[in-house]
């Protein structure tokens, strides 16, 4: 059950996102969330609507994707009193880890989890700051549930439509603004 966002808050946040035209490559429009993070009051309505929706999940960690996602994770973790993790491009972090390689559309990369980050059992949700072909965020899944973790969502700030992502999640996925 999502809460239900006034459309002048909306308006409000949305405005505070400057879309970029061929960046970082051309054909692409980038949506920059400087500003938003930037303009205090955005912010914090930001953090506020997804802690209110963070808690339809009971989350005991969670997982901020590298590297704009640690940035939404951390409050939210701080607001619900649960554990944080964080998800990395492979030779990030140190000691032994978890590996799970992803498809990009010109290659592969592969992501890392500390082993000490999730233990059997916990309650995790994923979050990050953009849904777009959900690449990062389905391998991150993966890694979870390699550490013995029950994914119980994914969140994001802003979610690509076109792109259709959401229909590859088994979970529940929340985002805050829609594209």
């Amino acid at each position: 059950m999502s809460i239900e966002i006034k459309d002048e808050i909306l308006s409000y946040l949305d405005s505070r996102i400057k879309r970029v035209p061929n960046f970082p490559k051309p054909g692409v429009l980038f949506y920059d969330i400087s500003e938003m993070l930037s303009d205090s009051h955005a912010w914090s309505l930001v953090i506020s609507i997804m802690s209110k929706e963070l808690g339809n999940f009971n989350p005991d960690v969670i997982i901020g994707i590298e590297a704009r996602g640690f940035i939404f994770a951390s409050p939210l973790s701080i607001n619900h009193g649960c554990g944080l993790a964080l998800v990395r491009k492979k030779g990030k972090i140190p000691g032994e880890t978890i590996e799970e390689e992803y498809s990009l559309e010109y290659g592969h990369k592969i992501l890392e989890l500390s082993t000490l980050s999730i233990r059997p059992g916990q309650n995790v949700v994923i979050v990050d700051d953009l849904l777009a072909t959900g690449g990062t965020a389905l391998a991150t899944i993966d890694l979870v549930e390699k550490a013995g973790g029950i994914v119980k969502g994914v969140m994001f700030a802003l979610e690509l439509k076109s792109f259709k992502s959401r229909d590859k999640f088994k979970v529940p996925v929340y985002s805050l603004m829609s594209y």
